[in-house]
């Protein structure tokens, strides 16, 4: 770090009392590192909010999930399956080319041809035709009536069709490749420390107030507090749950916060109908068949789980216990969906009525670097399963290993988080409960194969219906379904906590984003 930074650090408050924020660098620390930053790679809120500084869509969301216009400034339905947007005169790239239809019509097609570990092509899937009218202005055609277009889109970010057909996303570490029309410009990545960014004064928008951002990733959160108390960076998210109680009482901190659109959930593999890599008998003897397969042992695993202990001890109440994707009050909520009722005694007795009286031996898998205090859900969760005779090893791992071996279907339960930030939760229902089938677009972060027709043809039915009201019925249809099914475990819907030094604002953002262009000095 240079001596400026320090020094910028440390007098942040005297600084911004100044006056002369907008000629200053914010140093910001990140709690998980992007995946790339090729803006169209992986489905990770990380690497999805970076991404939000340097590029846009065509359509963006607001603090509360909402649409407003970005690189669109408006948009109609034409009929039933045609969609138009306008683009915004004068919006430009950071290399000054003008933003065309072209070029978003070259961002859609490239988006199913990047390759992926999670692919954004779930939010192209419905497109099955691009018409280019004129250089402001773009159709796009679906085979049926699709109402969240405008919603998917929101999500792909477009950039310049001069890039290429084929260019790589390693590619995307170098300024040469990295062009966006956002409100920050790239400057330089070092894997895993920082992206530094600057300001982009061509930008259409309102300018952010820094001209320079340190983005810096700590992933260790008693570091990521240290850096802020210290003055070494201005502004923390995923604030340590431990540490909540003395940052509010800091009369050098401001904390927000506010309840985010991720679920924290465990999925299992349902798919294998021989034995499944991770679970063996009480002793560890090998099994012939997959007891995940059974909805006693899944739905045992459910409530043998004390949800509001986890929320209260393990979360400090940064947490609501759910049994549904969605948060009260979220489109699709559905309020016939109950928290699942810790019960040890009728767990056991499921686990006896499937056939395994004296219970089984499984591996439990999730990362230890990505959610709020995820490795020690693992460790709680496994404590709560040995209680009803299921033995419990936890593997906890970096994020990025994890998902390695989820890809290859290699782990019989894990952990995992998902963010339903279009504010609603038909992305949930594709991409984890959808049903993986050749070239369907479902199921592409579904690593336990869960699969239900019935599941799959409401939410189709949902996604074809214009009507709000009737589409939310479809879609808590088609939720209620898998949570029946248990076809997954959920936990709790996770808060989201930012910490800034004195003498700043953040709104929180169901989206769980940290955008240094929303960060401001207190008026």
């Amino acid at each position: 770090m240079t001596i400026f930074s320090k020094i910028a650090g440390v007098t942040l408050a005297a600084t911004l009392l100044a006056g002369t924020a907008g000629a200053q660098t914010l140093s910001m620390a990140v709690s998980a590192p992007p995946a790339s930053i090729d803006p169209q790679y992986y489905t990770l809120t990380p690497s999805i909010m970076l991404s939000a500084h340097m590029f846009e869509g065509l359509v963006q969301r607001d603090e509360n999930a909402r649409l407003r216009p970005a690189l669109a400034a408006s948009w109609r339905i034409v009929d039933d399956t045609t969609w138009e947007f306008k683009l915004r005169p004068g919006a430009t790239f950071h290399n000054g080319a003008p933003v065309t239809a072209e070029d978003v019509a070259y961002s859609v097609a490239r988006v199913p041809t990047v390759q992926s570990p999670s692919s954004f092509a779930v939010y192209t899937r419905a497109i099955t035709g691009v018409e280019v009218v004129d250089a402001e202005t773009i159709r796009f055609r679906t085979a049926t009536p699709y109402p969240l277009l405008a919603n998917d889109l929101a999500s792909v970010f477009i950039m310049p069709r001069s890039l290429g057909a084929g260019v790589a996303s390693a590619a995307f570490n170098s300024d040469k490749v990295a062009i966006g029309s956002g409100p920050f410009r790239f400057v330089s990545y070092a894997p895993n420390d920082r992206v530094v960014m600057t300001r982009n004064e061509s930008y259409w928008g309102a300018k952010p107030e820094w001209q320079r951002v340190e983005y810096r990733i700590i992933t260790n959160s008693g570091a990521r507090v240290a850096a802020l108390l210290s003055g070494d960076v201005a502004m923390i998210d995923n604030v340590p749950t431990q540490d909540l109680g003395k940052l509010r009482t800091d009369t050098r901190i401001t904390i927000a916060e506010g309840t985010s659109l991720r679920l924290i959930f465990l999925g299992l593999d349902v798919f294998r109908d021989g034995a499944t890599p991770d679970v063996t008998g009480p002793n560890g003897e090998a099994l012939d068949k997959n007891p995940l397969q059974d909805h006693r042992v899944r739905e045992a695993l459910s409530i043998a789980i004390n949800r509001q202990a986890i929320a209260q001890r393990v979360m400090e109440n940064a947490s609501v216990p759910t049994g549904q994707f969605m948060p009260q009050g979220a489109f699709g909520y559905d309020p016939s969906i109950a928290v699942p009722r810790y019960d040890v005694d009728r767990a056991k007795k499921l686990l006896a009525d499937a056939g395994y009286p004296n219970g089984l031996t499984i591996t439990l898998r999730g990362p230890n670097d990505r959610y709020v205090n995820d490795a020690q859900i693992l460790q709680v969760v496994a404590q709560m399963w040995a209680r009803i005779g299921v033995k419990t090893a936890v593997d906890a791992q970096p994020l990025a290993t994890l998902i390695g071996r989820l890809n290859r279907f290699e782990a019989s339960a894990y952990l995992l988080g998902w963010a339903n930030s279009t504010g609603e939760p038909s992305t949930s229902l594709r991409s984890i409960l959808g049903g993986r089938g050749p070239n369907n677009g479902l199921g592409l972060s579904n690593y336990g194969r869960y699969a239900n027709p019935a599941v799959d043809a409401t939410t189709a039915r949902g996604l074809a219906t214009m009507d709000d009201s009737a589409r939310e019925k479809l879609l808590q249809e088609a939720m209620r379904t898998a949570m029946q099914d248990v076809a997954i475990v959920p936990l709790h819907i996770q808060k989201s906590v930012w910490a800034t030094r004195r003498g700043l604002t953040y709104t929180p953002r169901v989206d769980e984003q940290t955008l240094a262009q929303e960060v401001r000095t207190a008026k």
